[in-house]
């Protein structure tokens, strides 16, 4: 049977607190992912947002995101709807 646990260790992206997803990193590896990810950002919107080739920055960016959040998927706690600590 497959095992759903993460040890702490195996964990780049903690789940939120509060609401959906993930929160900020908490090793090195998710913060070279987000760095990676803003830069990524960053040069697309620099060099994908000028004629002729504005047509791709929508693609490049669904992309990025897609790949991120897959990454997130794989190293994140699991994401869950939360309300906060759990008592």
């Amino acid at each position: 049977m497959k095992n759903d646990h993460k040890d702490e260790k195996d964990i780049w992206f903690p789940a939120k607190k509060y609401g959906w997803g993930w929160g900020i990193p908490l090793t090195w590896q998710g913060w070279a992912v987000m760095v990676g990810y803003m830069l990524l950002m960053t040069v697309g919107a620099v060099f994908l947002t000028r004629p002729p080739h504005e047509i791709w920055f929508l693609p490049f960016t669904v992309i990025a995101t897609a790949l991120l959040i897959f990454i997130c998927w794989k190293k994140g706690e699991k994401p869950q709807w939360r309300w906060g600590k759990k008592d």
